[in-house]
């Protein structure tokens, strides 16, 4: 049959031919290997065929999220994940043994192939045959909450809107507009609540016992070695308590500035949000491009011309519309050599700096392509992919007044995108801290749960707001989280490559051609060394101890007395 030929992937396997896929896998298991040579020809032939995989299901998942309503883009997507990504598991597991297995495995050369070695040898030490439902049963119940989020709508003056378009009234500038979102998403949350509560208690269960299987006492546990961290689960907790002690101090200091740029008298959660411009920076996404360009090309051309090349190209999908799933991210096409941005974007703050920062792993990707190819699974760790996103941010930050020509206007946007500095420490870690309590007690209930995350947000980015009367609202208010449902764990990454980003910020605003090269340098490093290395590499330590920490509160402070 003829495949499908996409405007923005390829289709150069046919996935509907599970046959015929199965069998192009087998027949990497029939390759006799018999030198070091053999065994790397062997590892470029199963990148090669995985890579055709990858695209196409990739292709199939990002035609879901852009119309999770169309039944026939649904079927070919829940195909991908209950048939293929099954079989995918089950094959990975004899790829993995195969390779681990071969003479010839410990002396392929530690520089280029030693992270691979790593992590292939994990997954065959947690490799279960019988987690193989259970991970299917787990990637059902996620497609079921993007249903939801993505047909989840709002009443509002008598029409009905996307939930993205409320989530923007909270930057209204009339505090009873934004109070009213407020109110108005907690209406929202509450008519799926149940539905929310009851995928993530399922979700829970199948963890544990995913990790029982694995011979590990918690799901915790198990995704450290998961994701073959390069730090310990004491060090998250030290981590915690350093931002605890360092950040929110200064966190609270930029609340003081903007409950006084207000003039309220008490900061409510409807206050703690991109309010003080006065309008929204763009009205239509060709205009949110047409400024985006350039403040990149400003920055770097090689930036700009990256954006240009894949706005030309169909590689960006930003509008918001109904049946839409909610949310954004950048991901590779690793067949093409191109990367996608998917967002779901209502005209606010926000959604000008989720480009930025989803170009930022943009030029990543494309960097990492021209220098070493496509990045393989296991090379692809989020610690270092963030540092590039919220670094293009901050690169960015001088450079806001293409939106907000004003000085006032642009002094608000940069109070507004230190504010988002500070959410992307101290937020992700408390949702880690929130995922570490869930998963260390996983038979908790649902009251219990809000009530955990009530607590953990009042310690960190609710510190200096009033919450009086909405504890219950924030309690529940982690169901609009994707991560805790699809990417359980990936959230410490955040915080840590902020505090990497804020370092680069520091040495943009002392030298900025040296750092922009760093970041180049950096982005395009070899992805096989250790985490320290790259980030050396971009001129950043990868440190978060208690010294590190209170550094960058110190440099917080700082940069919020300037631009105040």
């Amino acid at each position: 049959m003829s495949i499908k030929q996409d405007k923005y992937y390829k289709e150069l396997i046919d996935l509907q031919d599970v046959n015929g896929v199965e069998s192009q896998i087998k027949s990497l298991l029939d390759i006799q290997i018999e030198s070091v040579s053999d065994l790397e020809k062997w590892l470029e032939d199963e990148k090669s065929l995985m890579n055709k995989i990858a695209e196409a299901m990739t292709g199939h998942q990002v035609d879901f999220y852009r119309n999770t309503e169309d039944e026939d883009i649904k079927a070919t997507y829940l195909h991908d994940q209950q048939v293929i990504q099954p079989l995918l598991m089950k094959y990975e597991a004899k790829l993995n043994e195969k390779c681990c297995e071969s003479p010839y495995f410990n002396q392929l050369d530690e520089e280029r192939y030693g992270l691979m070695r790593r992590v292939r040898g994990s997954k065959v030490k947690l490799f279960r045959e019988e987690n193989i439902p259970l991970m299917v049963k787990e990637q059902e119940l996620n497609t079921k909450y993007s249903e939801i989020m993505g047909g989840l709508t709002v009443e509002w003056d008598g029409e009905e809107k996307p939930f993205p378009f409320i989530q923007s009234q909270l930057d209204h500038l009339d505090r009873a507009v934004r109070e009213k979102a407020y109110y108005a998403m907690g209406s929202a949350f509450s008519h799926i609540k149940a539905d929310m509560d009851a995928i993530m208690d399922e979700l829970v269960q199948l963890r544990h016992q995913i990790a029982l299987n694995a011979g590990f006492d918690n799901y915790r546990d198990y995704m450290f070695v998961v994701k073959n961290r390069e730090y310990t689960v004491q060090d998250c907790y030290d981590f915690h308590e350093n931002v605890e002690k360092h950040i929110i101090p200064a966190w609270n200091r930029l609340a003081e500035v903007f409950k006084s740029k207000l003039g309220v008298d008490t900061y409510r959660p409807w206050d703690n949000t991109a309010k003080l411009m006065k309008k929204p920076p763009y009205t239509e996404v060709s205009a949110l491009m047409d400024g985006v360009s350039d403040m990149l090309g400003k920055t770097d051309p090689y930036f700009a011309e990256r954006f240009d090349y894949m706005r030309e190209n169909g590689l960006l999908d930003l509008g918001d519309r109904k049946g839409k799933s909610p949310g954004g991210f950048c991901t590779s096409l690793p067949v093409s050599g191109d990367t996608f941005v998917f967002a779901n974007f209502s005209p606010s703050f926000f959604s000008l700096i989720a480009l930025i920062h989803e170009m930022g792993h943009a030029v990543n990707g494309y960097l990492e392509l021209a220098e070493h190819g496509p990045i393989e699974d296991y090379q692809h760790r989020m610690e270092v992919a963030e540092l590039y996103s919220h670094g293009m941010e901050l690169l960015l930050l001088d450079k806001l007044d293409r939106f907000y020509p004003d000085e006032e206007d642009f002094k608000s946007a940069q109070r507004e995108e230190l504010r988002r500095a500070f959410t992307m420490l101290f937020g992700p870690l408390s949702g880690d801290l929130f995922q570490h309590w869930m998963y260390t007690n996983p038979n908790h209930t649902a009251k219990e749960r809000d009530e955990k995350f009530f607590e953990i947000s009042k310690r960190y980015g609710l510190n200096p707001v009033d919450t009086t009367g909405l504890e219950e609202q924030i309690g529940m208010s982690w169901a609009g989280t994707l991560h805790y449902f699809q990417v359980p764990f990936y959230n410490i990454e955040y915080s840590i490559s902020m505090l990497g980003a804020l370092q680069l910020l520091e040495n943009y605003r002392s030298n900025p051609e040296l750092a922009v090269e760093s970041f180049k340098k950096g982005a395009g490093a070899d992805y096989n060394q250790s985490i320290a290395a790259i980030y050396e590499e971009t001129g950043v330590s990868f440190d978060f101890s208690e010294s590190a920490v209170k550094r960058m509160g110190d440099f917080l402070e700082s940069v919020i007395k300037e631009i105040n």
